[in-house]
C-alpha cells in the first residue's frame, strides 16, 4: 500500500491506495482521457486492462477525500486560507502531532530535551548565566522535536545563559517553494505557552522593501514547522514577553542554479533593510535559522541505501560547508553547498545565509556546538547542526 498526504496541510487525513490505484492516481494529470489511463496501464503491465468503473472509482475515492483537483477541493483551500487570512493568529499547527498541547506536560518534555542523550546533560535554569558576551544568532536545526531536539538543546541553553531576549529575526525554510525568495507575516503566533507577538512595525517595513508581494504566499505560515519549532523553544525559555521577525524562504535563484544570490538585487537590498534593523536594535536583537541540512537516501529520491560509507560522506561535505558558516561568510558558504549543484539537498542553504547576511557587522565568531544525523522512517537520514553566532 502507498500512503498518500498533502504536503500543504489542505487536507490532514491521509490515504492508502493500492499500486492498482495509485497508478490511476498517478495519471490524473487532467489531460489524460480514459482511454489514455487504460492504454498507459496495458503498456506498463504486459496488456493487463482497466475498465472504466475501476478508474471511475478510484477518482470518485481521491474526490471524497479532497485528494483531487476538483470543485470539492477548491473549497476545501479558499475556506482555510480565508479563515487564516481573517484571523490575527497564526495556530500551533504542529500541537498534539509532534509535540504536547498541556503546558505542563509541554515544558516536562522540552525540558527532557536537554538530558537526553546526545543534548548538553543540564536542563536551562532561569537567571543563571555564564558572563558570556550575548549572543547575535543561532544556526539550529527544525527537524522534529524527537528526533533533532538534543541538537536544538545546545543552542538554545546557551541562549538562555546568555541572552535577555527582546526582538528575535527568525529564517525559517518554506519547504513547498513558493516563487518568491522571502514570505512575511503579520500574524502572532499561538503556543501552547502563550501568545508570541509578531514586531509588525518591522515587518512592514521590511514588506516596503521588498520588490515582491511578501504576503501573496502567506498562507504558508500556516503549516509551516520551520519557525513553529523556534517559537516554541523561545516561548519555553523566555515566556512571552519578547517580539519575532518571521520570516520563511523560497528559493533564492532557480534550483540548483550555481549563481550566488548575492548577485539578486532585491533579495540583497532586502537583506540589507534586515542587516540595518538588526544593528539599529543592538545586544535586544537576536537571530535564528531554522535550518536543517543533508537530506539524503531512498526517501528523497536517491537509489541508495544509507550506509556508514553515506553517513561519513555526508558529514565531510556538511562540515565543509559549515567551515564558511563558521567563518561568518554566506557567499563561501552557499558556493560551497552549491558546487555539486546541492547534491544532498541542504534545505536550510537559503535562511543559513539569509541570517549570515543579516548578522554582517554585527557578529565577530562562531562556534560549532553539536552536529548530528537521524534517519528517516521511509529509507534515508536528515542531517543537522546547532551554531552559536556572537
Amino acid at each position: 500500500m502507498i500512503l498518500v498526504r498533502d504536503m500543504e496541510g489542505y487536507v490532514e487525513q491521509q490515504i492508502l491506495l493500492s499500486p492498482l490505484a495509485f497508478f490511476i492516481a498517478s495519471q490524473l494529470d487532467g489531460l489524460n482521457t480514459v482511454t489514455d489511463i487504460q492504454y498507459l496501464f496495458a503498456t506498463h503491465f504486459d496488456g493487463q486492462m482497466l475498465t472504466t468503473d475501476q478508474i471511475e472509482q478510484v477518482t470518485a475515492y481521491l474526490d471524497e477525500h479532497g485528494f483531487l483537483s476538483s470543485d470539492r477541493f477548491l473549497a476545501i483551500r479558499q475556506r482555510i486560507e480565508d479563515e487564516f487570512r481573517k484571523s490575527e493568529i497564526r495556530k500551533p499547527y504542529l500541537a498534539g502531532k509532534s509535540y504536547p498541547t498541556e503546558p505542563d506536560a509541554l515544558r516536562k518534555y522540552l525540558d527532557e530535551l536537554f538530558v537526553r542523550d546526545g543534548g548538553p546533560g543540564e536542563r536551562p535554569q532561569p537567571g543563571i548565566t555564564d558572563g558570556l558576551p550575548p549572543l547575535r544568532g543561532l544556526i539550529t536545526p527544525h527537524i522534529d522535536l524527537e528526533r533533532g531536539g538534543h541538537c536544538y538543546a545546545h543552542g538554545y541553553l546557551r541562549l538562555c545563559k546568555q541572552n535577555q531576549v527582546k526582538s528575535v529575526f527568525i529564517f525559517g525554510v518554506a519547504h513547498v517553494a513558493p516563487p518568491v525568495p522571502i514570505i512575511l507575516t503579520r500574524k502572532h503566533f499561538e503556543t501552547p505557552l502563550g501568545v508570541v507577538r509578531t514586531d509588525q512595525e518591522i515587518v512592514e517595513c521590511l514588506a516596503k522593501t521588498c520588490a515582491w508581494d511578501p504576503f501573496e504566499f502567506e498562507s504558508i505560515h500556516r503549516t509551516e514547522h520551520s519557525i513553529e519549532f523556534q517559537v516554541l523553544m523561545l516561548a519555553h525559555l523566555f515566556g512571552t514577553d519578547f517580539r519575532i521577525v518571521p520570516m520563511l524562504c523560497g528559493p533564492f535563484v532557480e534550483e540548483r542554479s550555481p549563481t550566488s544570490p548575492d548577485a539578486v538585487e532585491p533579495l540583497a537590498a532586502f537583506l540589507r533593510a534586515c542587516r540595518d534593523l538588526v544593528k539599529s536594535l543592538g545586544d535586544s536583537c537576536f537571530v535564528i535559522a531554522g535550518a536543517d541540512l543533508a537530506h539524503v537516501g531512498i526517501r528523497f529520491g536517491d537509489d541508495f541505501e544509507i550506509t556508514d560509507g553515506i553517513v561519513q560522506s555526508v558529514e565531510s561535505r556538511d562540515r565543509e560547508d559549515l567551515a564558511h558558516v563558521l567563518e561568518l561568510n554566506p557567499t563561501a558558504f552557499y558556493r560551497s553547498v552549491m558546487k555539486d549543484r546541492n547534491q544532498r539537498r541542504v534545505c536550510g542553504i537559503n535562511c543559513i545565509y539569509a541570517a549570515l547576511k543579516t548578522l554582517e557587522g554585527a557578529a565577530t565568531r562562531a562556534e560549532l556546538l553539536d552536529y548530528d544525523y537521524a534517519p528517516d522512517p521511509a529509507g534515508g537520514m536528515v542531517s543537522f547542526a546547532n551554531i552559536v553566532i556572537s
